[in-house]
């Protein structure tokens, strides 16, 4: 059992955050998923040669490049064909996603999964509040004709409790992020916040901000933003975060993409915060049977929820209202 140590544990209680070096086998997790993404990035790009929105589909191409290209030429970032969680708003029946074995096989990791264990015990539910994000490089990534904005680019400073709905306030949900590939301060790792994890949740507000469209954001003024740090991760390392440490990420400047997926995990039995998506029991001692194994069927719960949000109308996921104060 790969189980964090107590120096290591000490770490994540009292910095709200802990890196774990050389932690996933390349081989045994992260190769397989760039295998698996190079498949959807295949058939998104035979998608939009047919629908003639770019004029090649660029396969000789590296991965990193051809997805830039890609998005650079049809004017839009696809990023909802490779994520394994599904939009807040306006799901279809046909709404992209990746459910493949090899992420599953990531989320399910038994060194990743020792790991979460070591801090949160072994009733372990994988939280559905999680995505794989690949960022392009800033200054190749379309923008929105409209505001000008990047279409996606660094996400604004945040708490993981933040992004849950309040039944979740007091679930001990667990951030796990790791890159698929180098993450270092060119190509937009996360900065954080030690020891903003005792300062409580802060008001964030809806929106993004002037020049991140994405989603909420905690005002400058309400966290110690100046006593932020870089945390840059080698392929194979992963970061484990509380759910109240501030952080965010840089912005890609380099000339690769950014992959990284960020995983959460909770106790078993705990709220997720995201009620509506399919969540499972990932490891279980005292009821081992209630473990999900089966990747399929790990696939087929998220093709049932689409199903179900697409008959409905829209749900709210934000607790956050721009007419606070703090949002002014």
């Amino acid at each position: 059992m790969t189980r964090l140590s107590a120096e290591q544990l000490e770490h994540f209680h009292r910095e709200g955050y802990v890196v774990v070096e050389d932690l996933l086998d390349p081989e045994e997790v992260l190769d397989p998923l760039e295998a698996e993404f190079g498949t959807i990035l295949d058939s998104l790009a035979t998608e939009l040669y047919d629908d003639s929105a770019i004029t090649s589909t660029y396969e000789d191409m590296p991965f990193g490049d051809r997805l830039t290209r890609i998005y650079q030429e049809s004017g839009k970032v696809h990023s909802q064909y490779f994520d394994f969680s599904l939009p807040q708003k306006n799901v279809t029946y046909d709404t992209p996603m990746s459910h493949g074995p090899a992420v599953f096989n990531a989320l399910t990791s038994p060194v990743l999964l020792d790991a979460v264990e070591s801090i949160m015990g072994p009733e372990i539910y994988s939280n559905p509040t999680q995505h794989v994000r690949i960022k392009p490089p800033e200054a190749l990534t379309p923008t929105n004709p409209d505001t000008g904005q990047l279409q996606l680019g660094a996400t604004p400073w945040h708490q993981d409790n933040g992004v849950v709905t309040e039944e979740a306030d007091d679930t001990d949900i667990l951030t796990v992020w790791f890159p698929v590939w180098d993450a270092d301060e060119d190509s937009g790792c996360l900065h954080l916040v030690p020891r903003s994890h005792r300062e409580g949740l802060n008001q964030h507000c809806p929106g993004g901000t002037a020049t991140l469209a994405a989603g909420i954001h905690i005002p400058d003024h309400l966290f110690r933003k100046g006593d932020a740090i870089t945390v840059p991760l080698r392929r194979g390392s992963a970061l484990f975060m509380h759910r109240l440490t501030c952080h965010g990420s840089l912005p890609n400047n380099s000339d690769r993409i950014r992959w990284s997926l960020d995983l959460r995990y909770n106790p078993a039995g705990q709220p997720t915060g995201r009620e509506a998506f399919p969540g499972f029991v990932a490891r279980s001692e005292a009821q081992p049977e209630t473990e999900l194994n089966d990747a399929e069927a790990w696939a087929q719960l998220w093709r049932d929820t689409r199903e179900q949000l697409a008959r409905e109308n829209d749900r709210s996921y934000n607790r956050w209202s721009s007419d606070d104060p703090a949002c002014a």
